[in-house]
């Protein structure tokens, strides 16, 4: 756990005039990252993307957890900038994934699931990088893990190095992609933003964030609302399971 102590400690004193556009979809994973942010950074904006996702709800939580956030935090209102909605249904129209049309989730002949969405995460952090230079924010936040995931190739850390190289060469200016959650585990993210915002931060993003692939928020669990039984909901649930646990040890 001490990897996520380190990541919730004070925020250098070079971050107090930067400015951080977080990648945010609604999920329990860019809720921690942006919280994460905000505990960091000067100012921080959103942006979130409609590609077609068969999950849309997780854009209709954005702005309930923006609110939350807001009202429950003030320290951090107080730093939360504009919000951003680009339509990407491109991608979804040359998708052909669990992800974007109505399908079983399985894994693929080259041992990657179906939800995964070729391309996703470069077009994503490309266009942030656009709108981050229009805005004049200089860091992007973005919830890519190669810990617990689906091996994704466009989440791993290598691929986002080589990124943000291309990035700030292609812009002429220095660009920085934070990862907060690259290498912890999900147990270790539920740690992560009880140490943020304590147990009110973990109740919010039980009650308002969505990540289940389904779409689903008719059930809620103790981990939040989802299926229950898509990759998404599995590793979100044991996560909480193990966090859960680990907490209660370390109490005894």
């Amino acid at each position: 756990m001490n990897a996520v102590a380190d990541l919730s400690s004070a925020a250098p004193q070079a971050n107090g005039r930067r400015k951080a556009l977080v990648l945010f979809s609604g999920g329990q994973d860019s809720t921690a990252c942006l919280a994460w942010a905000l505990d960091r950074y000067a100012e921080v904006e959103t942006l979130g993307f409609d590609y077609g996702q068969r999950h849309r709800i997780e854009l209709d939580c954005r702005g309930q957890v923006r609110r939350e956030l807001a009202a429950q935090f003030p320290h951090w209102g107080a730093k939360l900038g504009e919000d951003h909605l680009l339509d990407l249904s491109l991608l979804g129209q040359i998708s052909d994934t669990a992800l974007t049309d109505a399908r079983a989730i399985e894994l693929q002949a080259n041992g990657l699931p179906n939800t995964f969405v070729p391309g996703r995460n470069l077009l994503f952090l490309t266009f942030a990088a656009t709108l981050a230079y229009r805005r004049g924010a200089s860091v992007l936040v973005g919830g890519m893990c190669e810990t617990d995931f689906s091996g994704y190739p466009d989440c791993r850390d290598n691929t986002l190095k080589a990124l943000q190289v291309a990035l700030s060469l292609g812009l002429d200016t220095p660009m920085t992609l934070e990862t907060p959650l690259m290498f912890i585990t999900k147990a270790e993210t539920w740690a992560l933003t009880e140490r943020l915002g304590g147990a009110a931060l973990n109740a919010l993003i039980v009650e308002h964030t969505h990540t289940c692939y389904l779409g689903e928020r008719s059930q809620r669990h103790a981990w939040g609302y989802g299926c229950g039984s898509c990759p998404a909901c599995e590793l979100r649930a044991r996560g909480h399971a193990q966090w859960r646990e680990a907490a209660a040890q370390g109490a005894a």
